[in-house]
Order: structure tokens, then sequence, then C-alpha cells
């Protein structure tokens, strides 16, 4: 079979990251006999750099001809890049709020999976780590405070800000729906975020998330408090399957979670919209300490390909081999530094590209 993958490198790490998944794609599609067309494309600070914008229209047309796009890290240092000194609709994150709006790209999946192997790196306490955790937070993209009117003016001689948060019934329907299609593939329970204690948004949320669950009588739903849910994840993450919530929320809540991983380094995710179209990246940032240093941890990225794999080209054994092919990497102690611990080999950003790649 022949697929069209759209490759965004990115800012900082990106390069070296996305390169390791493509050699990863590659080795699928040598194994598994499919062919993988790529096109590169720039967002964010490179596509600035080249055109003056984060994105550009003909970036966003060649998405739309893909059948899946893999993306790597944007942006860079926000207090030394020149990028930041940039109106804030010309800065580099503004390049992918407006891409995931123009592909219609409302659902974000990111899996927060502790391994066994990485317990070491966990940052909790063994007596809760040594279980391990697979949860699975939906994050709403399209909507909410980053997307509602906003505005900066005097007001009685005094500056002040306001940023709207909004959402209507559909959007948070749509959202409800596709947490609870994953549930049924998974451990059948769904945890709604909201603070509905206080906000109108969240209310009419937990009313719309009560009203879709009925169609899915198999599945649990329970309802959180976002600051409650934000200490029960370091307190017992195990007790989490499917998480779902709006905008904000899932932003912070799901890096709190990769968080507990051991690394941002290993925490993939997908942006999807109501086809199989997906957009396909690494949870964490650029980290421009580092680039072009070899040392970054591109496990995030493979990760992220085997969702792809995954959730566009329906391609459910090669996702299954990527994956198994991590873990098998894992299991031989091989580790990059930021996951590096006692009596394990330390190995370069491309040496772990490369044994993944052997493993498929």
């Amino acid at each position: 079979m022949h697929y069209r993958i759209g490759v965004i490198k990115g800012d900082g790490i990106g390069p070296e990251i996305v390169n390791e998944a493509i050699r990863v794609l590659d080795k699928v599609a040598e194994i598994y006999q499919h062919e993988f067309t790529y096109t590169e494309l720039l967002m964010g600070g490179c596509s600035i750099d080249a055109y003056g914008v984060p994105l550009t229209e003909e970036t966003i047309q060649a998405c739309r001809e893909s059948d899946a796009v893999l993306m790597g890290s944007i942006g860079g240092n926000t207090t030394t890049s020149p990028w930041y000194q940039l109106p804030p609709e010309l800065r580099p994150e503004a390049g992918l709020l407006k891409l995931r709006k123009s592909l219609n790209l409302f659902a974000n999946l990111r899996p927060c999976v502790l391994y066994p192997e990485l317990r070491g790196a966990c940052t909790l306490r063994e007596e809760i780590s040594r279980n391990g955790f697979d949860m699975l937070i939906m994050r709403e993209l399209t909507g909410g405070l980053y997307f509602g009117e906003r505005k900066t003016e005097p007001v009685d001689g005094v500056m002040t800000a306001v940023d709207t948060l909004r959402y209507n019934e559909n959007e948070i329907r749509r959202i409800a729906v596709k947490a609870f299609e994953v549930a049924m593939k998974r451990k059948k329970k769904v945890t709604s975020v909201d603070k509905a204690n206080v906000l109108d948004s969240s209310r009419l949320w937990r009313k719309i998330v009560t009203e879709t669950a009925k169609d899915y009588p198999e599945v649990t739903l329970e309802h959180a408090l976002v600051d409650s849910t934000a200490m029960q994840i370091v307190k017992n993450p195990a007790q989490f399957d499917v998480m779902v919530t709006e905008n904000m929320f899932g932003d912070i809540l799901s890096d709190e979670a990769a968080m507990v991983t051991g690394s941002l380094g290993m925490l993939p995710s997908a942006s999807l919209n109501e086809t199989k179209f997906g957009l396909y990246e690494p949870s964490g940032g650029s980290a421009p300490d580092i680039a072009g240093k070899n040392i970054a941890n591109p496990i995030a990225a493979i990760l992220s390909a085997a969702m792809l794999l995954r959730y566009s080209l329906d391609l459910q054994t090669e996702a299954d081999a990527v994956e198994k092919a991590v873990q098998k990497v894992l299991q031989e102690n091989y580790r990059t530094a930021d996951i590096m611990s006692e009596n394990c080999q330390q190995v370069s950003c491309s040496e772990m590209g490369s044994l993944i790649a052997e493993r498929i």
C-alpha cells in the first residue's frame, strides 16, 4: 500500500527526533511491503525564518492532501529567541493553533504509560509507581480559552486583559463521543474533568458528557474537578483510564501526567478530526538547549509514528510492531540521557532510533 505522509520537522530537537521516527517508518515499510511518500513542510520558527509567518496556506493545503502528518517540536527559547519579539499571532505556537483549527483537529490523544522498565525514572514514590499505569488523556483542542475572543485595553485608566472561555454543546458532544469510543477499546472507564463548581462552561460540559454517557452503558463515567484531578495524578495515577477534558485543563494535566512517567521524551500524541486524518507529534517541547547535540529522546516521536500507523492508516499489526520494538529496547537496558538509570547503557538519539528500527 502507498501512503502520503506530511512531515513537519519543526524547531529545536524536532528534526533530530523526527528523522528517527522516519527511520522506523521506513523499516516498517520494508518489512510489511508498504510505500511511504514524505512531503517536508515548514511550520513554527523555521517557517518564520523562511516566509515571515509561522504557517503558510500552502502548508495547510499540503497537510490536507496527506493521509497523515508527522510533526516534531515547535518553538524556541521564549526569552532569547527573536521569534518571541513578534506579535503573538506571528509567534511559532500560533502556527500550531492555526493548523489545528484549519484541519479541525478537535481531539488530542495523549497516552501516558509508565513502562515497567522505567519505574526507576518515575518521579513518584516507589509504592505508587511499582504497579505502573496506563492512562489516556483526551483534550479538546479547537475551542475554549485558547480560541476565544481576547483583548487588552484600558478600562477606567487601567490596562485590562480579557480572554474568553467559550464552548457550545456540539463541540463538547463530539469530544465526549470520541472519549467513550476509545474507552470501549480499553478498560471502559471515562473520567470527565471540569470546574463545574465555578464555571458555566464546565457546567454545560458536565451536562453534555452525562447525556452522551447514556449511549455507552458499558462505560463507567465519573466527574472530577480539575484541581482535585491534578492531585490525584500524583497520588494514584493508576485509577485513571480515559480522561476527557477541555483545552486548557488538558494542556496542563497532560504535561503533569507525562512528567510522572519519567520523561516528556517518552510521550506521543495524536490530534484527530472526524475522518481518519491526524497530526502526530511528541508531547514535549523543542528543547533548544540540547538541539543539535544528538542526545534527545526520540521515543515519543517514534511512538507518535506508531499512533499514525494505528489511527490514520489502520495498520494495527505494524503499530504493534513499533510499540513492541520500543519495549524490547528498553528491556535490553538501552537509555537516552533523560531516562538513564544505573546498570543501563546510554545511547544517543540516532542510536536509539537505529536500535528500535532493527527490532521491527
